[in-house]
């Protein structure tokens, strides 16, 4: 049984999740016990939590299927029935198939007034090649649109060049290091920045959207041995003059996910708490995602970055049901 959120590209890696499949498990049993909940006088909020945050997204489905062969209902539109706001919300995306929920993200980031760029950096600079082809495949099946067609006409410039790259999903995924074309590429990126008037942001797109991750990483290393600084450091430099520029926040966001997704996304979790108000579908989009991915990782870069424990932050930033859930979730420090 596997989970797209567990990506099969990577299936040779260790994944530290923290929500694991459930041994001995029983849809046909957990789906009794949500309808008891939610059918009987008051939902019974306890046993939502406790099913849906202790089983695999994967389990989830199965479990939703025999909910609706119970009552012919769907267990998505009970939970929109019978529960309300942040913890509605956090439910909600629990049982929805991962591919379906970065699929509703991605339309959460273009609706509206203005675009959310930065979810559109996390989804498609965090994500595999596997997980973008299912998000764009749900987004065709949820809109009749193609993904990219509509990506087009919400974003502009050298962004839109980027996502759009980074949208097809075609990123080299090797786990395989080529030193020497490290060197040719950290070359490249140095004559055109650093070294040119102006910054030739085409030969940053082209590596930094289709080199393999490994690759990028030794890139950088080889960036700072070359000019002395970090790619980082010569980008808000070349930049400095127009800090409102699309590509420096993408390549700021970017780099930082090359260099590690865990430290990036627990920057974005800190963040969406520390900032002016709690951003609940910030915490929820990461914690949901990242749950059997690498969220100990995460919890473990939080730790380092801020001195103090993701658990306690939400714990301290949260509250009632939604807060529970997340906690559950989360886990404890050493669990």
């Amino acid at each position: 049984m596997s989970s797209v959120w567990h990506d099969p590209c990577f299936a040779k890696s260790t994944v530290h999740g923290t929500v694991k499949e459930k041994p001995g498990f029983n849809a046909g049993e957990d789906a009794a016990a949500l309808r008891k909940a939610i059918e009987g006088i008051g939902t019974t909020e306890k046993t939502l939590i406790d099913i849906l945050t202790q089983r695999s997204n994967a389990q989830r489905q199965l479990i939703c299927k025999a909910y609706q062969d119970a009552t012919g209902r769907t267990l998505c539109d009970d939970l929109e029935g019978d529960t309300h706001g942040h913890f509605e919300d956090i439910l909600v995306a629990l049982v929805t198939p991962p591919a379906k929920f970065d699929c509703q993200e991605f339309i959460r980031a273009i609706k509206g007034a203005g675009t959310n760029e930065s979810i559109l950096i996390e989804l498609f600079a965090s994500r595999s090649n596997h997980q973008i082809k299912a998000m764009c495949d749900a987004y065709l099946a949820e809109t009749g649109r193609a993904l990219i067609h509509d990506l087009k006409s919400e974003v502009s410039g050298d962004f839109e060049k980027t996502l759009l790259i980074l949208a097809e999903g075609k990123r080299v995924e090797s786990t395989n290091v080529d030193v020497a074309k490290a060197k040719e590429d950290a070359k490249i990126l140095y004559e055109a920045g650093e070294k040119k008037w102006g910054t030739d942001e085409s030969k940053f797109i082209d590596i930094l959207c289709h080199r393999s991750v490994p690759q990028l990483r030794q890139t950088l290393v080889e960036y700072k041995s070359l000019s002395g600084k970090t790619l980082q450091e010569s980008i808000e430099r070349e930049m400095s003059g127009r800090l409102e520029d699309i590509l420096f926040c993408l390549d700021f966001f970017f780099l930082k996910c090359v260099k590690s997704v865990p430290a990036y996304l627990a920057e974005r979790l800190y963040k969406s708490m520390k900032g002016a108000g709690t951003t609940e579908s910030t915490l929820t989009r990461i914690i949901v995602s990242r749950s059997e991915v690498d969220l100990q990782e995460i919890k473990a870069e939080y730790k380092k970055l801020f001195g103090t424990s993701l658990y306690s932050d939400i714990e301290s930033e949260t509250s009632g049901d939604f807060r529970q859930t997340l906690l559950k979730i989360c886990g404890e420090d050493g669990k």
